[in-house]
């Protein structure tokens, strides 16, 4: 099993490395409605919404701060809270698989350096889930007979050891 590891990331900043994903309302996950399963099912029914902070702190129990934008939390899921504050920065736009009470940031960070530990991801663990993140994630779940999603799912996790 994959031991999780608390990183030092940066909070605060809005990062330049990788350029933020814009809001589309009802946006859905292209091809997610192939992916066959019950582990698939937030990615199948996600829809980008935009809602207030009451919104947001009514329907999840928690709401986090994570380098330029908030996640709220929902059924084993972090998700992007669109519309909780003006200029939020996401480097995606869909549901991350939670686990050991990690916040996102965090989640992600382990995942890259799993990823860097089996030469699948040579960038940076900067805990943000961008382009080059997601393409060592598919190139992972490619090699190992997984559903490519080029997300955090609950199988990529399983198989990492880390769920």
């Amino acid at each position: 099993p994959f031991k999780p590891q608390r990183f030092n990331l940066p909070t605060k900043t809005t990062p330049t490395k990788v350029a933020p994903v814009t809001f589309q309302q009802n946006k859905h996950i292209e091809g997610s409605q192939n992916w066959q399963g019950p582990q698939y099912t937030a990615f199948r029914n996600y829809n980008s919404e935009w809602h207030d902070q009451g919104w947001w702190h009514s329907h999840s129990n928690n709401v986090v701060f994570v380098f330029g934008g908030w996640y709220a939390f929902n059924a084993g899921y972090w998700y992007p809270a669109w519309g909780y504050a003006p200029n939020s920065y996401y480097a995606y736009d869909g549901p991350i698989y939670a686990y050991n009470n990690l916040p996102p940031d965090q989640v992600i960070a382990n995942v890259q350096t799993a990823l860097q530990q089996q030469g699948y991801y040579q960038g940076e663990v900067d805990g943000l889930l961008g382009p080059q993140t997601r393409e060592a994630i598919a190139g992972y779940q490619r090699a190992n007979g997984l559903t490519e999603t080029a997300a955090i799912d609950q199988p990529t996790l399983q198989s990492l050891g880390m769920a």
